[in-house]
């Protein structure tokens, strides 16, 4: 993940409780991505460090476990940038600008410039990031998969060119997890300011929910709503599933408004996150050890790094 602001629910949904699942199977190497953010956040730099460290923060306190996983800052192991160095030269231009969360971010984000030559080989980077642990395995959204299958094709061209088997196909763990859209019923995102973060006090939480936009067609508490078209109630089947039902009934019969509604579902996420506040409010209070978690991971991650960079060199000037 990349450390460009605070995380929220779609985080939490989308990602973290998979990934903390997945640790009881996998050996597990979670990056907070710094290089990544920078490549849109190069004017905001000097913040980046402090996400990084709240992000830690956030995933220790959804469950990542140090003891069991490697937790590390991208910066901190240069040979992320070296593999990237060496793709870079391999990767044809035409594949990058295929890309479309690419071109769909140029779209959206208009608030920075983001036509730099880092940004447009970011995918570069990503798969350094992939390729330098040998992944077996990596867990993504379908929106993803573009980008493991343009990181496999790296992989295969440098083993084409070099006569080497360095690199090997990872898989794809897909997850299906619930799409919860933001307040805007917009796609949940940092730079839409449309989120419900996992550090957000209860009072934050119940203005933030009460903001919501709800049915369009119900334009009266008498009148009878469509849940299926309202986004408070795909957060009921998400954070309050045993309410879900009594949810539809009294919204399709107009037995509540859409307020008084979405104040109820603002006590159940707060419910929700309430264990995750008390574990970051701990944490908080001793960053070092958080910093030294960070160490101690990236000197771990640089002991894999090194050996597959080995490989590389030998592969390419031997």
């Amino acid at each position: 993940m990349r450390p460009t602001g605070k995380l929220h629910l779609g985080h939490l949904l989308g990602a973290l409780k998979n990934w903390v699942a997945l640790q009881e199977s996998y050996q597990c190497i979670f990056s907070i991505a710094d290089w990544h953010a920078l490549m849109s956040e190069y004017e905001n730099s000097r913040e980046l460090r402090g996400y990084g460290i709240d992000m830690a923060i956030d995933w220790i306190a959804c469950g990542i476990d140090p003891n069991k996983s490697i937790l590390y800052l991208q910066s901190d192991v240069p040979e992320h940038l070296e593999l990237q160095m060496f793709l870079s030269c391999l990767t044809p231009l035409g594949w990058l600008e295929r890309n479309p969360t690419y071109k769909e971010q140029l779209r959206e984000i208009t608030t920075r410039d983001l036509q730099t030559y880092a940004f447009l080989g970011y995918p570069v980077l990503q798969a350094a990031d992939i390729l330098l642990y040998k992944a077996d395995a990596v867990p993504i959204g379908e929106d993803q998969l573009p980008h493991l299958e343009l990181c496999r094709e790296i992989g295969r061209r440098f083993n084409s060119i070099y006569k080497r088997d360095v690199f090997h196909d990872c898989k794809a763990i897909l997850t299906e997890t619930p799409r919860l859209l933001g307040l805007d019923n917009r796609k949940m995102s940092k730079s839409y300011g449309n989120t419900i973060n996992l550090s957000d006090n209860e009072k934050d939480v119940e203005k933030k929910v009460v903001s919501m936009i709800t049915d369009p067609r119900r334009l009266r508490v008498s009148d009878p709503g469509h849940p299926e078209d309202c986004n408070v109630y795909s957060y009921y089947k998400v954070f309050a599933p045993q309410e879900s039902e009594a949810c539809y009934e009294w919204c399709t019969k107009a037995l509540k408004g859409c307020v008084d509604c979405k104040r109820n579902l603002s006590k159940h996420i707060n419910q929700h996150l309430a264990p995750i506040r008390e574990k970051r409010a701990q944490l908080e209070k001793d960053k070092d050890t958080i910093q030294d978690i960070l160490t101690q991971g990236a000197q771990k991650a640089r002991e894999l790094a090194r050996q597959t960079m080995a490989d590389v060199r030998e592969a390419v000037f031997a």
